[in-house]
């Protein structure tokens, strides 16, 4: 089975002005494990005194998910990760040409050797640590580079290699330039030397391809996928948690391995404290996932949801719900009447005829109608305009 590595407390504090506290960032963690997350990566302790604190209190809260820091490969990050009472290291360190020349201004021996040096450091200092090397750009690097860095690194003591598409550069399918391809290469390469250490995938979302090239990977037999809350993260984000899960559901991963039915919690607490909505229409957790609205749509589903419905909202402790609007038909009406408790209107079609004008009437304002609270007042003023006309039409012929 494939493991998902949550990184919502380190990438997703990547997206420009989130911030969680380290409170906040209990809670998250809960909530994650309690999902059934196997590897929280819960941040980066270099980077400020909090989130060592943070990364501390987690490792310490006798979660069932690994709790992971993020570290520069430097000796000094890595001793103040391990000071966090993690079980697992993430260390990165770039292979490309263009970054060893311009940035680290070394070759690719030296940075092998700077990358034997920290993971060898970090072993020493806890054996049963589990470790993970990241040639960061990946699969803008040389693969020669990449072959070369990961096999130097897991005969020091790494555990996992992750292939990072930094920047969102793959596409499925392309026959170089895939995840599948990397995953596939990098599998094959690495087991002619007699390495065989976990094969992870970070893909950012730069193209909108992140979560396809996820698959692709996961279709080439990667052991450990990425993912955030939201698909939060730098630029564009990442692949996001419960779009995958869901995803991988579908493509034969056991669903009673995850709790699903606590996803719209976390990602409401998520969207609450970063600030950040999420869209009705986004996948599996926006507002619309699950709303029908078309009265082709809500006439069809009436009898059968599976006929416009793909995915079931139980697995997500969540149910289908329907819209009224400009769209919406006379079917709809008789739902939403039932919905609120008034099915014994339902059954009076020239109110039901009149209530459905003016919905449409009402829905050229642009925004959506609140069937709890808008729908009642609906009713009346129909039933008031009904009796008006029948009290009319009796005068007129008396």
């Amino acid at each position: 089975m494939v493991q998902i590595l949550d990184s919502t407390l380190r990438e997703g504090e990547q997206t420009p002005g989130v911030y969680f506290s380290p409170e906040k960032k209990m809670v998250i963690a809960q909530f994650l494990d309690q999902i059934g997350v196997d590897i929280i990566e819960a941040g980066n302790p270099a980077v400020d005194s909090e989130i060592a604190l943070a990364i501390t209190r987690i490792s310490q809260a006798g979660l069932n998910a690994k709790i992971g820091a993020h570290s520069l490969c430097k000796i000094d990050n890595v001793r103040k990760a391990l000071d966090c009472g993690v079980d697992f290291l993430g260390v990165f360190f770039s292979v490309s040409k263009k970054r060893l020349q311009q940035d680290y201004n070394i070759n690719l021996d030296a940075a092998i050797e700077k990358i034997i040096e920290v993971v060898s450091f970090a072993k020493e200092q806890k054996h049963d640590l589990l470790i993970r090397y990241t040639p960061e750009d990946t699969v803008r690097s040389p693969i020669e580079n990449v072959i070369a860095a990961a096999s130097a690194a897991v005969e020091a003591g790494v555990d996992i290699i992750s292939i990072a598409d930094t920047t969102g550069y793959t596409t499925p399918f392309h026959p170089q330039r895939s995840m599948y391809f990397y995953v596939k290469t990098l599998k094959e390469e690495l087991k002619k030397r007699g390495l065989h250490p976990q094969i992870e995938v970070h893909c950012h979302n730069d193209k909108g391809l992140a979560l396809a090239n996820a698959l692709d990977a996961y279709r080439a037999g990667a052991d450990i996928i990425d993912v955030t809350t939201m698909g939060l993260g730098e630029r564009a984000g990442i692949v996001d948690l419960a779009e995958l899960m869901i995803n991988l559901i579908d493509m034969g991963e056991e669903e009673k391995n995850w709790q699903l039915n606590t996803i719209d919690d976390l990602y409401k607490f998520v969207s609450e404290h970063s600030h950040i909505s999420i869209p009705p229409h986004k996948p599996i957790t926006g507002k619309n996932a699950f709303t029908h609205y078309a009265g082709v749509h809500v006439k069809a589903i009436a009898k059968d949801e599976q006929l416009y419905q793909s995915l079931n909202p139980h697995i997500l402790g969540k149910k289908s719900s329907l819209a009224l609007g400009m769209q919406s038909g006379y079917t709809a009406v008789q739902l939403a009447l039932k919905q609120i408790g008034k099915g014994d209107l339902a059954e009076n079609q020239d109110l039901v005829g009149k209530i459905l004008q003016e919905i449409k009437v009402i829905a050229k304002r642009g925004t959506p109608i609140d069937i709890e609270k808008e729908l009642p007042a609906i009713i009346e003023h129909c039933t008031i305009v009904n009796h008006l006309i029948k009290n009319e039409i009796c005068s007129f012929y008396s």
